[in-house]
């Protein structure tokens, strides 16, 4: 598979990755905030191919590039999404 991903500061993860004709599929989950965010990851793997979802705990410094390949799905202490899953 050749995906290609683009770096950006923006922060509209619809029109930048649209952009790219090698990606396809949803780019948030807004239905995912309070489930389990391991489920979560499966589920936005499973619902867009060309994307790999990464759970992290509420304040875990993350990279601040802008990926067209990279969901982070954040978790509070009990485990379950805290903000709405997106591109990015």
């Amino acid at each position: 598979m050749n995906l290609k991903c683009f770096l950006s500061s923006s922060t509209d993860s619809g029109s930048l990755c649209d952009s790219n004709p090698n990606q396809s599929g949803k780019n948030s989950w807004p239905e995912l905030v309070g489930v389990n965010g391991e489920d979560a990851a499966k589920q936005i793997e499973k619902e867009n191919h060309f994307v790999k979802a990464f759970v992290i705990f509420e304040g875990t410094i993350v990279i601040m590039d802008f990926r067209c390949d990279m969901v982070w799905v954040w978790i509070n202490k009990h485990r379950v999404v805290s903000k709405v899953p997106q591109i990015g």
